[in-house]
């Protein structure tokens, strides 16, 4: 058997990133930054009034926590304005929460500190200088980075976009994935299983986990094992896709009939790999692109299982992630499990709190069958046991995976 390490550094080798591609910031959330963004111009452009007040010479109002300034009010100034004024000595200004500030102040009294009079205003505080003032180039200088290569694009990248003027951004696209589920034995929603019929599960969950991951994803449905039909829909995907995903072909004497049907498209590989479950699997690159295709077990916790391990890092690589892997933390655990020794064993768990909110404690779901779907879907976790692990017992510490969008 190949580790799952050795698996993972191929498949990750074989990753490809989709060219980057011009979109509307509007269009751009969720995906990374191609580019650094500079700032064509300081923001703010000029010097602004932080608060609603009145633009004043600092000097002006040293000494007004002991002796009242009273000064005269010569004019107002908005934010927006384009007006230029300038403040002569002894003079006030009012000013609105992101007004430029006049020629020669350097400062702004808020509008509580003072009382209005008929044309002019009494400050009741002093400040010093550059109080409540954003400074020209405060936020960014000209020429700043604005938005760094690499980041993933969120509300905030989008806010800064918008201010430094940028309509459009240079974005890693997300990479198209195909989702087929083979075997004749399958009926998709909406029909009635016969006796030796099941529903397609993995289409669905496989194609709702790489949306998860990021991806573009074609839920093509069921393919069955007519060698002519399947090659057709294979060559079709790998013209359309950077990725494909074939739950159901993985081991057996099915495996072989799929590689041999796929043969003229590429070479699959599909030596076992050392984890539980899923063990039974393949990988190659397929088509004149060769493109990373992905066989994997029919059964749907396998399959979900193999995707979470080996097909969601690619998809998080082709994204751009510098780290295209889970979060990960460590959890003491609280009821035994077992997994099989020699295979890197990957089990389903409920990630917990301890009753004062501190340390993370998890709790397997499901027991030792692996092939139910109910313990996968209260899971929010992955546990991790070693290879030479069969056992683990409660207060043991385990490597733990999260299963949620934001992990």
């Amino acid at each position: 058997m190949r580790s799952v390490d050795e698996q993972l550094a191929r498949i990750l080798a074989a990753a490809v990133r989709p060219s980057p591609v011009r979109v509307a910031i509007a269009e751009a959330q969720g995906l990374s930054c191609a580019e650094e963004v500079l700032a064509e111009r300081a923001l703010p452009m000029a010097d602004q009034a932080a608060v609603d007040g009145y633009a004043v010479r600092s000097v002006d109002v040293k000494h007004a926590d002991t002796e009242p300034a009273v000064l005269p009010v010569a004019g107002d100034t908005a934010a927006g304005s384009r007006q230029s004024r300038r403040l002569q000595p002894g003079q006030a200004v009012h000013v609105g929460t992101g007004a430029p500030l006049p020629t020669l102040a350097d400062a702004v009294v808020p509008v509580e500190d003072t009382e209005w009079g008929s044309d002019r205003i009494t400050v009741l505080r002093s400040v010093p200088s550059a109080a409540f003032v954003r400074r020209e180039g405060d936020d960014v200088r000209e020429g700043d980075v604005a938005v760094r290569r690499g980041t993933a694009i969120g509300p905030a990248q989008v806010a800064m976009l918008a201010a430094v003027g940028r309509d459009k951004v240079l974005v890693q696209p997300k990479p198209r994935v195909s989702v087929i589920s083979l075997g004749d034995e399958l009926v998709d929603l909406g029909g009635t299983p016969g006796s030796e019929q099941v529903y397609d599960v993995n289409s669905y969950a496989l194609a709702a986990a790489a949306r998860d991951a990021g991806a573009e994803v074609t839920r093509v449905g069921i393919v069955g094992f007519d060698p002519k039909r399947l090659r057709e829909v294979i060559e079709g995907r790998l013209l359309l896709s950077e990725i494909v995903v074939i739950a159901g072909g993985a081991g057996g004497s099915v495996g072989s009939r799929v590689r041999s049907c796929l043969a003229e498209l590429g070479e699959l590989d599909t030596e076992r790999v050392a984890m539980h479950p899923g063990s039974a699997q393949g990988f190659g690159l397929l088509g004149p692109d060769r493109v990373p295709t992905f066989l994997l077990p029919a059964n749907p916790v396998g399959a979900f299982v193999g995707f979470e391990v080996l097909v969601r890092p690619i998809i998080r690589s082709a994204l751009g992630k510098t780290n295209p892997h889970r979060r990960v933390i460590t959890a003491e655990l609280v009821s035994p499990v077992s997994s099989t020794k020699g295979r890197r064993g990957f089990v389903r768990g409920r990630l917990l709190r301890d009753s004062e909110g501190g340390d993370y404690l998890v709790q397997p779901v499901g027991g030792s069958e692996e092939h139910l779907l109910a313990p996968l879907a209260e899971a929010n976790c992955l546990m991790t046991l070693d290879e030479e692990v069969s056992e683990a017992t409660p207060g043991e510490r385990l490597r733990v995976s999260f299963l949620s969008q934001r992990s």
